[in-house]
């Protein structure tokens, strides 16, 4: 009965959200803790000494950055739809999910290879999207050299303010525990008390960052059901109706989740890197999962690097920077992207 729920956990997690939003909206306030201490479980497998940069971590960065402006500029070109252009730009320009290094152990990818991606990719939003926005947001004077020069360093802090403390304080709070335990237990064999250990995180403790990214899940859900029921209900501000511009970013969303994971594979399969360390594989859900090439763990991990993204922080971006109903995208992209995981987690299963 666990492997079959740890199997199927997400597909539940998004039925549960997507049906009890109403009571579920009341836990958002604690979504950021829920990330918080999943990331700082998943931080404690990692040594930072471990972490490296590789050829596919530029590659991968520099395919999610030049997409996400060759889409949006081709969409507002020939669709003249901004609220598409807009939603397709979030879906490609969203950096790495926080969670993405949890699927990829899972699956028998690299936690130390995608954990180094992670930390690039977000701060190379921070950077990217100041900087970009203006160009895009319908407020023309914003494209101005002098309103753009006021505008880049709030936005540039605000976004810092948002993804900083969600990455920086488990990252050093894992490591101040990795350092505190390693330096008591040298201390206690030096004198004698004690055999030498070096930190890990136990099995059992492995595991509950997957639990905490379902719960996750759940929340997100909710607010994403939230969303389309708001914009059903507002009234139509361009050509296309509201359902009609539901119905093609879920579409085009979907396309490009397809994009996103595929590019990513055939990146980190042609670009193959090592990793340093160990990495965690947990065998009671997915007995399979262990590529032995480093071709096969840099490809999984790479997928994971494009295709994973940070919905939350899309659908944020989205609505603060941009027309509001441009979240939408950033909001089926979570739908998608779950879809998928699903369906790797549940094939990586069943390959026993």
């Amino acid at each position: 009965m666990k492997r079959l729920f740890d199997s199927n956990a997400l597909w539940f997690s998004m039925l549960i959200g997507a049906f009890g939003y109403k009571w579920l909206l009341t836990l958002s306030p604690i979504l950021p803790w829920l990330i918080f201490f999943m990331l700082f479980f998943t931080f404690c497998k990692v040594n930072p000494l471990d972490l490296r940069l590789h050829r596919w971590h530029w590659v991968v960065l520099g395919v999610q950055l030049s997409l996400s402006l060759i889409v949006y500029f081709a969409l507002i070109t020939f669709t003249h739809n901004p609220i598409l252009a807009q939603g397709m730009l979030m879906c490609f320009i969203m950096p790495t999910a926080t969670a993405a290094p949890i699927i990829a152990g899972k699956l028998g990818g690299s936690i130390q290879n995608l954990t180094t991606f992670t930390l690039l990719s977000n701060f190379a939003t921070t950077i990217i999207v100041p900087a970009t926005f203006p160009l895009i947001s319908q407020d023309a004077q914003l494209i101005s050299e002098l309103q753009f020069s006021t505008y880049f360093w709030p936005a540039f802090l605000l976004l810092l303010s948002r993804i900083g403390p969600l990455l920086l304080g488990p990252f050093c709070l894992a490591w101040l525990v990795r350092v505190a335990f390693n330096f008591y237990y040298k201390r206690k064999y030096l004198a004698g008390e004690a055999e030498q250990k070096e930190f890990e995180l136990s099995p059992g403790l492995a595991q509950i960052p997957f639990y905490l990214w379902v719960a996750s899940i759940i929340v997100l859900s909710a607010t994403v059901t939230q969303t389309v029921i708001t914009y059903l209900q507002t009234p139509t501000t361009n050509d296309y109706s509201p359902m009609t511009n539901i119905i093609i970013l879920i579409i085009s969303s979907f396309f490009a989740c397809l994009i996103q994971f595929g590019l990513g594979k055939f990146i980190g399969y042609r670009l193959p890197a090592p990793s340093k360390g160990r990495d965690y594989q947990d065998v009671l859900i997915n007995p399979a999962a262990a590529p032995t090439t480093m071709a096969g763990v840099s490809s999984i991990t790479a997928g994971q690097a494009l295709g994973q993204k940070n919905t939350s922080l899309g659908v944020w971006m989205a609505q603060t920077y941009l027309n509001p109903m441009a979240s939408l995208g950033a909001a089926a992209y979570i739908i998608w992207q779950n879809v998928f995981n699903s369906l790797q987690l549940t094939l990586a299963a069943r390959k026993k």
